[in-house]
């Protein structure tokens, strides 16, 4: 073959190769893109827009923690990738980076409002809150929006508050003023009502309920309208896969049992603490606790229990009074009985640092007769219920739990069922005969506060508010 054929026959096979190229491109430019739930799959990566607030995101003992967070973490597991949590700097700019794709979606307790389902879509509800006014314990309450003042009302700029108070303005209420901070979060006007800086504001019910434990002078004035829905948030597009395998999953947890546990988890035990109570814990944090810190502290080091856990439970048994004495005898810090201090080796019930260890060592004990299969943080709070009431009052709470047809390792449906061992026709066919139920339920309930408390203290760098929940009160 002549070197011109050659050359003839290798250009046609260029443009051959050139032509199919191109319509490879153009094929390829004519298919639709992948679903952006598949494309995430692939990606192994969930990015999730969220904000800090006590129901949504926050530093927990072991590190990120809160109810959005860990919700939006069984997500990312179902859809079988890892998860990536932004924090925008603001509502706002949470809104619009959900609403442009720079997120996936928004997990975040935001409230579906007419105005945000212009922006963005919404997965089913998974949770419902009231709007409340919130003012100043001691100050004039007000009854209605009509005794608002006008420069009185703070609210977040953008938020389902606003939208409530515009949509109250303009059919009811024409006059009604309020002032914007696009800034500021929750926790900040909470902080400001606390210091009188400003008079009301509106939180959501699930929130103010856990904040209140830190900002003790925030109080209900009256509620905004009916309960409404709280969802996660998705761009608006053509491409709602990502959204119906939300929806998908939050049905499922509903069914299985799982959204209910959580809940139970994050709020079961919030408002059981009033005024006096958290006045009361703060104080002894400021006076008690620094000079039995390194007791408990200790005492975590040879058992391996959280020192703030102990500390919770030193508060609930003594309220960190060293010579505490009850009517029954018990004492000390850890309130031990004769019996249980001889059992832990204590010769010294009086004396912080015994107490202290014999405390975590008896809790040790009883943690260790909790079945192995049952798992945290159930296996916590049972055993705090059995260190308080006696594992053997425990068991028979387990097994009426297990008559009713309930789950005796979840802590959710053993409390419901140990308030009974207090009436006789249920004590009656059980092993270990009466016991004052409801104790046992107060005690973790008690314990669950002042120990997220303790934690949040810890682990806080707001330093300016932990020192003025430290600071002297005369009101």
């Amino acid at each position: 073959m002549s070197a011109i054929i050659r050359r003839r026959a290798a250009i046609g096979i260029a443009g051959c190769l050139l032509l199919a190229g191109v319509f490879g491109i153009l094929w390829l430019m004519q298919q639709p893109p992948r679903p952006l739930l598949q494309r995430i799959q692939q990606q192994g990566m969930l990015v999730v827009g969220s904000r800090h607030a006590p129901t949504v995101y926050f530093q927990g003992a072991d590190g990120p923690d809160g109810f959005e967070y860990v919700l939006a973490q069984l997500f990312a597991e179902y859809l079988g990738v890892e998860l990536r949590f932004v924090f925008p700097p603001n509502l706002d700019a949470l809104l619009d980076a959900t609403a442009s794709g720079k997120v996936h979606m928004a997990a975040a307790g935001l409230t579906i409002t007419p105005a945000r389902e212009q922006q963005v879509r919404f997965s089913v509800p998974y949770e419902q809150i009231t709007e409340q006014i919130v003012y100043r314990l001691g100050s004039r309450r007000p009854r209605s929006l009509t005794e608002i003042a006008p420069g009185d009302l703070h609210v977040i700029a953008r938020s389902s508050h606003e939208e409530t108070l515009r949509a109250l303005r303009k059919n009811e209420l024409p006059t009604l003023t309020w002032q914007s901070h696009a800034r500021l979060s929750s926790d900040e006007l909470f902080d400001a009502i606390d210091r009188q800086q400003i008079r009301l504001t509106i939180a959501d019910s699930n929130e103010l309920e856990l904040s209140r434990r830190l900002f003790k002078h925030a109080a209900v004035a009256f509620e905004l309208g009916e309960p409404r829905p709280i969802a996660w948030a998705f761009r608006k597009t053509v491409d709602d896969s990502l959204r119906q395998a939300a929806n998908d999953f939050l049905l499922q947890v509903q069914e299985d049992g799982t959204l209910q546990r959580l809940k139970a988890r994050f709020f079961g035990h919030t408002g059981r603490l009033n005024f006096v109570d958290t006045r009361e814990f703060w104080r002894g944090v400021r006076d008690h606790l620094p000079a039995l810190r390194p007791y408990f502290e200790r005492a975590a080091e040879q058992t391996g229990i959280d020192w703030r856990l102990l500390a919770a439970i030193g508060y609930q048994e003594s309220h960190w009074q060293t010579d505490a004495v009850s009517p029954t005898g018990v004492r000390g810090v850890m309130m031990l009985t004769q019996a249980t201090a001889e059992q832990m080796g204590i010769t010294d019930r009086r004396d912080p640092e015994q107490s202290i260890i014999g405390g975590a060592n008896y809790l040790r004990a009883i943690e260790k007769r909790i079945p192995k299969r049952i798992q945290e943080p159930n296996r916590l709070w049972l055993t705090l219920a059995g260190y308080n009431v006696g594992f053997g009052h425990l068991e028979d709470a387990r097994i009426l739990t297990e008559r009713d047809g309930a789950n005796p390792d979840l802590w959710l449906e053993v409390k419901r069922r140990l308030p009974l061992l207090a009436q006789k026709k249920y004590y009656k066919t059980l092993r270990h005969g009466f016991a004052r139920g409801q104790e046992p339920v107060d005690y973790v309930d008690h314990i669950r506060n002042y120990y997220d408390l303790l934690v949040w203290f810890t682990t806080t760098r707001d330093r300016e508010t932990r020192a003025r929940l430290l600071a002297a009160e005369t009101d």
